[in-house]
């Protein structure tokens, strides 16, 4: 058996995806660049032993893990996330690098003089002594939603891992295009 990844080395292996979406497309996902997440998080999904696990002509990638013996009666539970990053700016070469975070300001980029500013930004207060996953300020980090994507895919490779934990069927669905709108 291979070692299972943590939340947080999928997310850093995912958000060097750009899946930008683009907004007015006719296209269903609206970048091709999408796709190329899809098709990872399909075939994890495979691996792990969901079944009917597969990228879906329009950009949507799922599966379902099967509900241990005894909860096949139990309600199915479905978690979403989607894969795209907003066209607001860029998604790819993202510069990611965890920082840790003991008050004021973030100095992200110091070529560009780009500064996460604790005064723009007043929530930053209540992240005072943890560790941050920031960018160079130069791109999205695409935590919205890869963040939501890492900890459903490691969610799924535990429960798979461990069938002694009781639980029902479980429905997993990565949705393209949610920043574009569609």
């Amino acid at each position: 058996m291979r070692e299972q990844m943590t939340a947080l080395e999928r997310f850093l292996k995912y958000i060097t995806f750009d899946t930008q979406s683009e907004e007015g497309s006719e296209a269903t996902p609206s970048t091709e660049k999408q796709r190329a997440l899809g098709r990872v998080l399909a075939r994890e999904l495979a691996e792990m032993g969901l079944e009917g696990a597969c990228l879906a002509d329009n950009g949507a990638g799922y599966g379902w893990l099967p509900a241990t013996p005894g909860r096949e009666d139990v309600p199915v539970i479905a978690l979403i996330a989607h894969m795209d990053t907003a066209p607001d700016a860029s998604g790819a070469n993202i510069q990611a690098r965890t920082v840790f975070y003991d008050g004021g300001d973030i100095l992200l980029h110091e070529g560009q003089h780009i500064v996460m500013r604790e005064s723009d930004f007043p929530s930053l207060t209540r992240n005072r002594g943890k560790h941050l996953i920031v960018t160079d300020g130069t791109t999205l980090l695409g935590a919205d939603d890869k963040a939501g994507v890492a900890e459903i895919i490691t969610a799924m490779e535990y429960l798979a891992a461990h069938p002694e934990i009781p639980h029902g069927r479980i429905a997993v669905g990565f949705t393209p295009d949610e920043e574009a709108g569609s």
